[in-house]
């Protein structure tokens, strides 16, 4: 009898660790990985091409390699599960910000994820965002959703591309709350143009804006920079955030509010979707 085919999740489970195996490392030989995961050579060369299809690994003639572990992290299924306690934290702050009765934008960015579940609380909201997550976490009676339609990313679980930026050049909005990549003097980066342009549009459509930033993001830069701290009213961050990265926001007149992560939060309140 033919032994039975594994399932989506298993075999996305398997990719991931994969993955994950590569990235510690930097680069593997497609049998070592084939032998290490015990599956034939040709599951694993279509493991291998799904993974390099969304850009998370690069495929090579009987190897691969890692991207630098920044990019990794921009896929939504590995950053979904880092720094859940401050990301909670930097939440709690930012939903003091809201009003009801007003037009918030929210970017992709897993950061906003526990922000989106707080704002459920939040009555009368219009939200706009690129994120299906973001979209489905708030979608209800008592809040209008504008999803901003255009090039599905599927490893990021949202749209990019012309449509998006035209759709928030036609908007304007009483706040935008949002996260970076990168983040380094107080300038911000990202690894994919298209999403560092998002970014810019998004600050420029609304009345104020807010960056939630968790200590792991400085120090560090990307390929495409999307202007500095200077285009926000107000940063969030942690505790463990360098003293220097702190000194360098304030100097471009922005606002810092530093806060603890919260202990009781152990688990993402969101599930890996993709």
């Amino acid at each position: 009898m033919a032994a039975a085919r594994p399932s989506e999740a298993a075999v996305e489970q398997r990719r991931q660790e994969v993955l994950r195996f590569v990235a510690d490392r930097g680069r593997a030989r497609i049998d070592e990985l084939a032998e290490r995961f015990g599956v034939s050579l040709m599951t694993m060369h279509r493991d291998l091409d799904d993974l390099a299809a969304r850009h998370l690994l690069h495929k090579l003639r009987g190897r691969v390699e890692s991207f630098p572990s920044l990019t990794m992290e921009t896929a939504t299924r590995f950053r979904v599960g880092l720094h859940v306690a401050e990301k909670e934290a930097l939440a709690a702050v930012a939903v003091d910000e809201v009003r009801p009765n007003t037009t918030v934008i929210l970017d992709d960015s897993s950061t906003l994820f526990p922000c989106a579940r707080r704002l459920t609380a939040v009555e009368s909201l219009t939200v706009v965002t690129n994120s299906f997550g973001v979209a489905r976490t708030l979608s209800g009676a008592e809040r209008e959703v504008l999803l901003l339609g255009g090039r599905f990313r599927g490893e990021f679980d949202s749209c990019t591309g012309p449509d998006v930026l035209r759709g928030l050049s036609r908007l304007r909005a009483d706040l935008a709350v949002m996260s970076a990549t990168a983040i380094t003097d107080g300038r911000l980066f990202h690894p994919m143009q298209d999403f560092a342009e998002i970014k810019e549009a998004m600050c420029a459509a609304a009345e104020r804006c807010v960056l939630l930033v968790d200590h792991s993001k400085f120090g560090k830069t990307a390929t495409y920079s999307h202007g500095t701290v200077a285009a926000f009213d107000l940063v969030v961050t942690d505790e463990a955030t360098p003293e220097e990265e702190i000194a360098a926001i304030r100097e471009f007149g922005t606002e810092v509010r530093v806060t603890p992560a919260d202990p009781a939060a152990e688990f993402p309140g969101d599930t890996v979707r993709d």
